[in-house]
C-alpha cells in the first residue's frame, strides 16, 4: 500500500523489469524500466510490484469471497486487469473489503490505492475522489420475496419497509424521491437478506446486477420491474491524480477493444446476466 510520500520517494527510482507473459489474455505484462512517467503512481506501484485494491466481499457476480479466502467476480477481474498492466502478479494484490460507507474515506486516507466495488460515479463523490471509467452501466432495481406480487416498481413503495445500505446511491434515491417509503439502512446488502426472508422488510433495493446475484443464489427472491436509475460504475482513486486516472481510462478502452473486458464479464457476471453494452469512459476535468 502506498501513501503519497512513499510514491514520491519511489518515483525517483527507475521501474524494475518484472518477468511475465503478455497481457492479451489477462496475464501479467512485461514492464520495462522507465515505461511509466517518473514520479507517477503507475511507476511507484510497478516498482514495488504490489497494489491494494478495495472491493466488496459480499456481492455475488461482482465481489464475493471464495472458499479459499480470495474475492471473485467482475469487479475483481477489472482490478486484476489493472494490476496485470502494471506488471503486478496475483500475489502482489492485497484485497481490502470496502463497503458503501467507507469507500471515499479509504481512498482519501491511503488505505487502498484504488476501489473497484460496484461504485457509482456521481458529482457528490467527485468532490472527494476521482473516478476512472465507467467500466459498466447498472441501474437501481427492487428485490422482493418470490411470492410477493404487491411491489412491481418504485411507485409501489409508499408505506413499505425498504432495506438498503448506508452511504449508497440507491438509499439516497429512495430517501429523496420516495419519502413515503420506510427506509431501513444496514452496513451491507447481505444484512438485508434475512430481514427480507423473515418479513422484517418488504423489499431490498440496490443495483440490478447486485440483486441478480442474490436471486441466482436463492430462488426465494425475485427482482421486480425494470431498473429506474442509471448507475455508471467507476474505479475510485485519489482526487488529484489525473495522470493515474487517464492511464486507467486508456487501459479500459484497450480492454474493451481487445476482449479482456468481455472475457472478464463472461467468466463472472456473464454466467447469469446478458452481455452488456460497452460503456464510454468519461474524461472529465477535476474542478
Amino acid at each position: 500500500m502506498f501513501t503519497r510520500t512513499k510514491m514520491a520517494a519511489l518515483g525517483a527510482v527507475a521501474v524494475l523489469a518484472l518477468a511475465a507473459c503478455g497481457s492479451d489474455d489477462g496475464e501479467v505484462a512485461d514492464v520495462e524500466p522507465g515505461e511509466f512517467p517518473e514520479g507517477s503512481t503507475m511507476a511507484a506501484l510497478a516498482d514495488a510490484g504490489e497494489i491494494t485494491i478495495g472491493t466488496k466481499f459480499d456481492q455475488p457476480l461482482f465481489g464475493l469471497v471464495a472458499p479459499d479466502g480470495t474475492p471473485e467476480g467482475f469487479d475483481v477481474e477489472i482490478g486484476r486487469i489493472i494490476a496485470a498492466e502494471l506488471g503486478i502478479p496475483e500475489d502482489g494484490i492485497e484485497w481490502t473489503e470496502t463497503v458503501s460507507a467507507n469507500r471515499e474515506q479509504f481512498v482519501e486516507d491511503g488505505t487502498v490505492d484504488i476501489v473497484v466495488a460496484t461504485y457509482t460515479i456521481n458529482d457528490e463523490r467527485k468532490e472527494r475522489i476521482s473516478f476512472a471509467g465507467p467500466y459498466y452501466n447498472a441501474g437501481q432495481a427492487l428485490m422482493t420475496l418470490a411470492d410477493n406480487d404487491e411491489i412491481q416498481g418504485p411507485d409501489d413503495l409508499a408505506g413499505k419497509r425498504v432495506c438498503s445500505v448506508e452511504g449508497s446511491t440507491p438509499a439516497a434515491n429512495i430517501e429523496e424521491n420516495y419519502p413515503d417509503a420506510q427506509l431501513e439502512l444496514f452496513a451491507s446488502y447481505t444484512d438485508c437478506l434475512e430481514p427480507l426472508r423473515n418479513g422484517q422488510v418488504d423489499v431490498v433495493t440496490t443495483d440490478n446486477v447486485i440483486l441478480a446475484g442474490y436471486v441466482a443464489e436463492d430462488d426465494a427472491f425475485q427482482v421486480v420491474g425494470e431498473p429506474f436509475t442509471e448507475e455508471p460504475y467507476g474505479i475510485g482513486l485519489a482526487r488529484d491524480d489525473t495522470e493515474f486516472r487517464m492511464w486507467i481510462n486508456d487501459l479500459l478502452e484497450e480492454a474493451f477493444d481487445d476482449g479482456r473486458w468481455l472475457d472478464a464479464w463472461n467468466e463472472t457476471a456473464g454466467t447469469v446476466l446478458p452481455e452488456p453494452e460497452v460503456p464510454m469512459v468519461d474524461r472529465y476535468e477535476v474542478e
